[in-house]
């Protein structure tokens, strides 16, 4: 739970003051140590290390190849690595890391985030100076960046449920990539990226191998994310935290683990994870959710996060974290990120029905099978009314045919958006983040493009933010076990084949870890800590008031049609409660975290 911020250039009066300024949003509880280096415009809750005109500062937990290096100070570490290595420096580095090295004499500033994003890093490069922190708005807090709403971030928002980098949701400022990093130099920027993961696209015949391989992987990662630590562990019952919390208790001899469960139809799993206490003999702590929580937990979640989030399980999750907290841990293990190494969601068995379609010669789809399935009158029949679907889907290239689905994408935007809104936004941004994520893959395999795309929007836009921010919301620290670099670099020697087996997810996971993990687990289907908002804004009467005041004041900001909002809250409340409930809490949660910032 560590921050830093700073800048270069852009001469401040006050540097001290300034360095207040930028803390001050910071979403953690400020620590009475922080260090600070005002001169430089640099200033952490954690060690600096200043030599000359160098300056470096680092977070969170990196891990470095040298036992010289790992004798030292983290920072000092840094600037060690980078007087060796300059912009190569990142490379030598691993865990999870955000970084900044300041060099005065060049003046030059040099950023770069972990390979996964599990940290967070953003920037504001201008032709006199760069501003940089840990949050988008300690970097907006800054008196020569401002805190300007970016129509643009506003509807990225509202197509992804959160603001994706390299955008953010305030004008001029953006944010890393995972494994990226910007170098600013006396007015000029450059980016890119220090790692890549490499997938094998090759099918291979050494199971047994690299089964014991993963193994004993798996036992070194979790190893290496508790440390000297006593920790404790996530438990939905899936797969993932199932097997960090069985290694877990291999290693240590106890586990504490931690479930969450819903009293509503279709979101309760709690027997799942009871089912891995038992198998594992876990010491196993279990809260069942309420509607009230949700209502206390919204201002939790609109003032923790530096920019609007719409996980709607970051409710589950700070209150699985509280429980923790309260009981005394302040470390815990998430099994986050197994689905997207190894081939777990169930997209992936979906896109490749459709992907099927295309092994068909072209010459028969466009000459044969489409003309036959557009005849005039076939449509009323219910199979060719479905293969025309499939065929419509089919057609649609990856990665934007995911998107169908998409609340923004499936309808006319001028019905949605406000006219002067949308004249201000190039709603072409999402597919061109989406399509650059995917094309930028090292592999020719559409699973493993899809697997690349998800690392990066699924795990750090959505789900690392997700438990990282609420766990810090309840002081608690989080590791990720499944995301450790080697771990990582194993499941890209996986080939596509024994990640999707047919339609059977997560083939060698699952395989892998017979008799290891209980049956019932392995078979299951995923699920996850889903929340049941859709039902209860419906039917718990201070959550729907809420809702409906935060909608009411929505319509006012000039973001949506006010028809709109009208006719999803319309559709929640007498049709599906669960699919109108998502786009009911996206904008829920984006008037909540506007109140918050007093925006």
């Amino acid at each position: 739970m560590h921050r830093l911020a700073g800048w270069l250039g852009h001469d401040s009066t006050d540097a001290r003051q300034t360095l207040e300024t930028m803390l001050a949003p910071c979403s953690v509880t400020r620590p009475s140590h922080a260090h600070a280096e005002p001169s430089r415009g640099l200033a952490a809750n954690l060690p600096l290390a200043v030599e000359g005109d160098l300056a470096a500062v680092i977070t969170g937990r990196p891990s470095f190849a040298s036992a010289e290096l790992r004798a030292m100070p983290a920072a000092a570490a840094l600037l060690a690595l980078w007087k060796q290595h300059g912009r190569e420096a990142p490379k030598h580095i691993h865990g999870n890391f955000a970084l900044a090295v300041l060099d005065r004499k060049s003046h030059s500033a040099f950023l770069a985030l972990d390979r996964i994003g599990a940290e967070k890093l953003a920037f504001a490069p201008a032709h006199n100076g760069v501003v940089f922190a840990s949050q988008a708005d300690m970097v907006a807090a800054h008196p020569a960046v401002g805190r300007e709403l970016d129509p643009q971030g506003l509807f990225n928002y509202l197509y992804f449920h959160q603001v994706p980098a390299p955008g953010s949701i305030f004008t001029g400022v953006e944010k890393l990539l995972p494994a990226q990093w910007a170098y600013w130099r006396s007015g000029e920027v450059s980016r890119g990226f220090y790692w890549a993961l490499n997938y094998r696209d090759e099918p291979r015949d050494d199971f047994a191998a690299q089964a014991e391989q993963f193994h004993h992987l798996l036992r070194d990662c979790v190893a290496r994310a508790k440390g000297e630590d006593e920790v404790a562990a996530f438990l939905s019952g899936g797969t993932d935290s199932s097997t960090v919390s069985g290694v877990l208790k291999e290693l240590s001899g106890q586990a504490r683990t931690y479930s969450i469960g819903f009293d509503a139809n279709g979101f309760d799993e709690m027997e799942y994870a009871r089912i891995a206490a038992r198998r594992f003999g876990l010491d196993m702590r279990e809260y069942y959710l309420k509607p009230e929580d949700i209502v206390s937990a919204i201002p939790i979640i609109a003032g923790h996060y530096d920019e609007p989030f719409a996980n709607d399980s970051a409710v589950p999750t700070y209150f699985c974290a509280h429980l923790a907290a309260s009981e005394g841990h302040r470390v815990m293990l998430a099994g986050d990120g197994g689905d997207e190494i190894f081939g777990g969601n169930e997209r992936y068995a979906k896109q490749k029905v459709f992907e099927a379609y295309h092994l068909i010669p072209e010459l028969a789809r466009k000459g044969l099978v489409e003309p036959l399935a557009r005849l005039p009158g076939l449509a009323a029949l219910p199979p060719v009314r479905k293969a025309q679907s499939y065929i419509r889907q089919a057609n649609i290239p990856l990665p934007e045919r995911m998107e169908s689905y998409n609340f923004v994408y499936r309808q006319p935007l001028t019905e949605m958006f406000a006219p002067e809104f949308l004249a201000r936004v190039d709603s072409h941004v999402p597919s061109t983040l989406l399509k650059e994520v995917y094309d930028r893959t090292d592999s020719d395999s559409f699973i493993n493009r899809l697997l690349h795309l998800d690392l990066k929007f699924t795990l750090a836009d959505n789900d690392l933010r997700k438990v990282t921010g609420m766990t810090e919301a309840a002081g608690i620290e989080v590791r990720y076990p499944l995301l450790d670099d080697a771990l990582v670099d194993f499941s890209g020697e996986v080939p596509p084949d024994w990640k999707v087996k047919g339609r059977y997810l997560r083939w060698f996971f699952k395989k892998a870890l017979v008799g290891f993990l209980p049956d019932e687990i392995i078979n299951k289907s995923k699920h996850g800590f889903g929340l049941p908002f859709g039902v209860w804004a419906r039917e718990y009467a201070p959550l729907r008031e809420r809702v409906e005041d935060r909608l009411s004041d929505l319509k006012k900001r000039g973001i949506l049609q006010p028809a709109y909002i009208d006719h999803v809250r319309s559709e929640h409340m007498t049709g599906h409660a669960t699919y109108f409930g998502k786009m009911i809490w996206v904008m829920t949660t984006l008037e909540e975290w506007l109140q918050a910032e007093r925006l």
